[in-house]
């Protein structure tokens, strides 16, 4: 197994069961997911950067809540139009967007 540089973890509201529900699910969280399995794709990234969604991180106002591992950098009300710019300046860059962390 290839082992990931960064990893990056999305608030879906994604439950045991699978369905979607809740805050983040209804917040754009599955759209922020979408974005960063196409950026992740079409930077050819998939094998230094692995991405998964999660149930809920229990801080849903803050949502959608996106997580990376293993900097330990958690960033709230994360929209798709966020996503080029965690991955341009964080991931690549290795800077974190500061306006949206937690």
């Amino acid at each position: 197994m290839q082992k990931p540089e960064k990893h990056i973890f999305v608030c879906t509201s994604s439950r045991p069961n699978g369905t979607q529900k809740g805050f983040c699910h209804t917040k754009t969280g599955v759209d922020v997911m979408q974005k960063f399995m196409e950026e992740i794709e079409e930077r050819g990234t998939g094998g230094e950067v692995f991405l998964t969604n999660t149930g809920c991180f229990g801080i849903c106002e803050k949502g959608p809540v996106v997580a990376v591992y293993p900097d330990n950098v958690w960033y709230g009300t994360v929209t798709p139009d966020d996503v080029a710019e965690i991955l341009d300046s964080h991931i690549e860059g290795g800077k974190p967007v500061e306006r949206l962390l937690l």
